[in-house]
């Protein structure tokens, strides 16, 4: 072979062999670049068959989401209907009660009708202390009133009902249904309007309703036992405040149909619903003891000059009744937020609102319920009637007690107000009548702080006494585990405690009653508007059997 290939190179010779060389590199070359551009087109091919592959996939995958979003579109829809479809019902059935109801307010058009409120009479039946009269009220339904009419219309009630212009005419210009001009108006007013209207042609837009006006005859008579009503016709104070349900009443009214602008329809009649009048009540004050109360109150206080006023409380022991209880200074009930004192009208128009508040609140309070005070001597019957209870003493044992002026208890001298010239030898009646303070220490010392206590609770003074009167307080003692010989001492003639006067007229009646507790009150008897039938409010006793000795 290498023989061979030896021979073929020197048969050519070098020109030939050079020119081989040469033709055999082109062909290499050639190759080379036909390689080159197999290669390229084959990859330019793939990628194109990838390009298309990749849009395939993007189709695809493009197909999907937007089967999906169709998909959720018509999900979101359902879910909105199916929700349309349950809101209409809830509508319909859930809250068809309720909207026909606002339907029914918004189409209508209520002008409320107030009741007689309950008169309330004295003991006797006979004489009226409080009462109600009748009177008018006067509403316009502004869009109702012609534009050309307004003026007018504001101008006639600011000549006959005597109130402002300016606000009359606003009050008619506004697009509101209902306005209220003046409420508690004489009928000899309202007539003149009447007339007026008739004269000028106006039937629609204004309206005349019936009203109440609380009225009392007697003016200051027992101001802080009744109290008094305000406007609305709602009790304030007193009587009139505690037993408001029974005298308010049910309120009437006038119903008509409207428009959306709360204006007339044409051939609709107004529906007219009854007020229900409340009903009347009969006290245990006697009008005429009361007025005697009061005369002789007034000059006590004014010849003593207590500054702090004072009351009397009298008492029916066997049924509890309060016959009169009087307090000064007192107030007029149909004037209850001016001045009553001639002090309080000269200072009047110089005081603050605070001031003039502070000082009708002190005229409104009932003291003789509301405040309490050291009873003092008054208080020795208590500690008396226990004692005798007890057996630790009788009325008229001569020389049972020695008043030396004075008596040292734990090491605390407590004087007699008569230290000066002592009482001496005397009895327990004795002692009683000349208010002797050394008879009652002894008599508190005797009984006892454990037994002492149990006769306080016994005779209603350790709380209220309900009575049917609104502020009432309570009574301020030590506790009985805090009661020292110098406390039991001092409350054994009245002081270093403080009680209401009607808790002492209540113990005291106890004692008048043979030992028989009685709950004090004022009503009686309540008298029922519609059928006039008569209840009687029951007296509420504390048996005797609840008195004895412990």
């Amino acid at each position: 072979m290498k023989h061979k290939k030896r021979t073929f190179r020197e048969q050519m010779d070098k020109k030939e062999l050079l020119k081989w060389r040469k033709q055999k590199k082109a062909e290499i070359v050639d190759m080379k670049k036909e390689q080159k551009i197999f290669e390229k087109g084959k990859k330019k091919k793939f990628r194109k068959e990838l390009k298309h592959k990749k849009v395939k996939v993007e189709e695809k995958t493009s197909n999907i989401s937007r089967k999906k979003r169709m998909r959720n579109e018509i999900i979101i829809l359902w879910s909105i209907l199916i929700a349309l479809i349950i809101r209409i019902g809830w509508i319909q059935f859930g809250m068809g009660g309720e909207l026909q109801s606002m339907a029914y307010v918004q189409q209508t058009l209520d002008r409320s009708i107030n009741p007689r409120r309950g008169t309330i009479y004295d003991a006797t039946g006979k004489n009226i202390l409080a009462v109600s009269s009748t009177v008018e009220t006067i509403t316009v339904n502004p869009v109702n009133i012609a534009k050309e009419n307004k003026e007018k219309v504001a101008k006639a009630f600011s000549d006959i009902l005597e109130v402002d212009y300016e606000t009359a005419l606003k009050r008619v210009n506004k697009k509101s249904s209902i306005e209220t001009i003046a409420r508690k108006v004489d009928r000899e007013k309202t007539n003149k309007l009447r007339v007026w209207m008739k004269e000028n042609n106006i039937n629609n837009g204004i309206n005349i309703d019936e009203d109440t006006k609380r009225y009392y005859p007697y003016n200051n008579l027992a101001s802080q036992v009744i109290g008094f009503s305000g406007s609305d016709n709602q009790g304030l104070d007193g009587i009139e405040a505690i037993y408001d349900k029974e005298l308010q009443g049910e309120k009437g009214k006038i119903q008509k149909l409207t428009d959306a602008r709360g204006g007339d329809i044409e051939d609709t009649h107004e529906n007219y619903v009854p007020a229900v009048d409340g009903n009347d009540l009969v006290l245990t004050i006697d009008a005429t003891i009361q007025g005697i109360a009061e005369k002789y109150l007034k000059e006590a206080c004014i010849d003593n000059e207590c500054t702090d006023g004072g009351n009397i409380v009298i008492m029916n022991p066997k049924t509890g009744d309060i016959l009169a209880m009087a307090g000064y200074p007192n107030y007029n009930l149909n004037e209850p937020f001016e001045p009553s004192t001639e002090e309080l009208k000269q200072n009047w128009d110089s005081m603050s609102t605070a001031d003039k508040n502070k000082a009708r609140m002190g005229l409104w309070r009932n003291k003789a319920v509301s405040d309490t005070y050291e009873p003092g001597s008054t208080f020795k019957l208590i500690t008396t009637s226990a004692s005798l209870q007890e057996g630790i003493t009788t009325p008229d044992k001569a020389g049972e007690f020695n008043c030396s002026g004075s008596i040292e208890i734990a090491g605390v001298k407590i004087k007699c107000w008569r230290h000066y010239r002592p009482h001496g030898s005397e009895s327990l009646r004795q002692g009683l009548m000349n208010s002797c303070n050394p008879v009652f220490i002894g008599l508190g010392q005797k009984l006892g702080v454990h037994t002492y206590y149990s006769y306080l609770d016994k005779f209603g003074l350790l709380k209220s006494t309900g009575i049917d009167l609104p502020g009432e307080a309570g009574s301020i003692f030590l506790k009985e585990e805090k009661v020292g010989p110098v406390e039991l001492a001092t409350i054994a003639f009245g002081q270093r405690f403080e009680i209401t006067p009607i808790q002492l007229v209540t113990a005291v009646s106890t004692i008048a009653n043979g030992g028989t507790k009685v709950k004090p009150r004022v009503v009686k008897q309540i008298i029922n508007s519609k059928t006039g039938e008569v209840k009687d409010i029951e007296v509420e006793k504390r048996r005797k059997s609840n008195f004895r000795r412990t």
